[in-house]
């Protein structure tokens, strides 16, 4: 794993123990300084908390970044993109829970989703919901059917023209019958893509945003529709 990745990775540990750190620095310069609120040193840590509280807030509950890690979405999005994720979308969660505090709108089919894969909850995985709750997913030498209809997908590739016979997972799968609660996920590259067909369906809880846009590098900005 590269260092870009693996700060990747841990980006939100480290974020959240920066916030503590500085929090707890501020409370010591009160109690050692003993200096009052005009004092400047003083003024300058109460700027650099509220300037990392607005980036808390942000981060929790409105926007973070992602880099994508793997080719399972190409080529809509490609191994090192760096997308904007708007957490807002789908409702606002405790940090580290998932617990909901504001509901928002529910999933579209097409929509890229940000998530935590939810056999490792510390791993997060970007693919596109194709199944809601209800729906009847089922794929047939590599076409996709829901609700016992083609499904027209103008952004998937197939890198292996080959129908795979084993396993059958790959390009015949189903029908499955999306279960309450929870989301059918593919990868646009669809032959090279660990998604819904191999570890099952999303719970909603582990839901972190929806893709926004690509803001770096600077020559692949986009919003992603």
């Amino acid at each position: 794993m590269t260092p870009q990745f693996w700060l990747a990775e841990h980006a939100d540990a480290i974020f959240y123990g920066l916030f503590a750190a500085l929090a707890l620095a501020e409370i010591i310069l009160r109690l050692v300084l003993k200096v009052s609120k005009t004092n400047k040193v003083l003024e300058y840590v109460d700027s650099g908390f509220i300037a990392i509280l607005l980036a808390f807030v942000i981060r929790s509950f409105l926007m973070q970044t992602f880099i994508i890690p793997s080719g399972s979405m190409e080529s809509t999005l490609l191994i090192k993109d760096q997308i904007l994720v708007n957490k807002f979308t789908y409702g606002v969660r405790l940090p580290f829970t998932h617990r909901l505090l504001l509901p928002g709108k529910e999933l579209h089919r097409g929509d890229i989703v940000v998530f935590r894969y939810p056999r490792n909850p510390k791993v997060k995985y970007v693919k596109r919901c194709i199944g809601l709750p209800g729906d009847r997913i089922e794929m047939r030498n590599k076409v996709l059917y829901v609700n016992d209809r083609p499904v027209d997908e103008p952004y998937v590739i197939h890198r292996d023209q080959n129908v795979q016979t084993w396993p059958f997972s790959r390009d015949n799968f189903g029908p499955v019958r999306v279960p309450e609660g929870q989301y059918f996920m593919l990868g646009d590259n669809r032959d090279e893509s660990a998604d819904s067909r191999y570890w099952g369906f999303l719970p909603k809880p582990f839901i972190e945003g929806r893709a926004w846009a690509v803001y770096w590098p600077l020559n692949r900005w986009q919003v992603i529709h």
